[in-house]
């Protein structure tokens, strides 16, 4: 039999995070944390008069369907031993996943809310199965701390990459380990506008490399690849040249002459 259950964003959310999530129906939602629901449909209404206060946000109930006949995240109903104590919540497990079904407005007693059906996805969803073997193909052979970090920087949380990229550096004083921070916080330098950041990182990246590594590496070839990105988003396109033509050359005698860094 399948259950229902709702949750609200309890201090709502902004009107384009909401238009967004209008688009993506069919797609992919997941909470980065434990995530408590009510069967009780009334319980989870009572939180969305919380976003009324702030006139840039707006109340979302969540209403969630579950099949306990499919093999998916764990959740629990934890009756007493819940926050409620009404015998009515279930909890989800820390990034349960589930699909995006209708997004619709609703009222109820003058609050205003919108409301978003989501299904609990099973473990072997298709679309689930290709984002995780995408994201694991990104972030392949890293380290813990450097895959957090990768993941950090392909979903654009730049500010908390480049809190964990300055504690690893503070951390450790292996060199090939301080170059791969150096390059990284260049990246979400570059990513953030601050070229002359950017820049800085990049070359105390480069000094290493070019301490420990042949003259012709292929890492050398990307620092320098890099530097010259920065100076082209810069404008000043003499000093990209004399970069991009140094990468270009430990390329030429690195790699085959088909390889997609030398054609392109």
């Amino acid at each position: 039999m399948l259950r229902t259950c709702a949750v609200t964003v309890r201090y709502g959310t902004k009107e384009d995070d909401f238009e967004k999530l209008s688009t993506t129906i069919g797609g992919l939602l997941s909470f980065n944390n434990f995530l408590s629901a009510s069967e009780k449909r009334e319980k989870s209404l009572e939180f969305t008069s919380l976003a009324l206060g702030d006139p840039d946000k707006m109340g979302i109930l969540f209403v969630i369907t579950i099949d306990p006949n499919i093999f998916t995240t764990p959740f629990a109903s934890v009756g007493d031993l819940g926050y409620f104590k009404d015998k009515a919540e279930i909890l989800f497990s820390m990034h349960s996943v589930f699909r995006i079904g209708t997004v619709k407005p609703m009222s109820d007693k003058n609050n205003l809310y919108c409301e978003v059906q989501l299904q609990l996805t099973a473990d072997d969803d298709p679309q689930l199965r290709v984002l995780t073997e995408r994201m694991e193909s990104e972030v392949k052979g890293d380290k813990g701390w450097e895959r957090l970090g990768r993941i950090l920087l392909n979903i654009g949380q730049l500010d908390k990459a480049e809190e964990l990229y300055t504690m690893l550096l503070e951390q450790t004083w292996d060199e090939s380990d301080r170059a791969y921070y150096y390059y990284h916080l260049g990246c979400l330098k570059r990513a953030q506008g601050d070229y002359k950041m950017a820049i800085e990182y990049y070359e105390k990246a480069f000094e290493i490399y070019q301490k420990t590594l042949p003259s012709n590496h292929p890492d050398l070839a990307t620092s320098y690849h890099s530097i010259d990105s920065v100076y082209r988003n810069m404008g000043e396109y003499s000093k990209a040249l004399t970069y991009f033509q140094r990468a270009l050359n430990i390329r030429q005698h690195a790699l085959p002459a088909n390889h997609p860094h030398i054609k392109t």
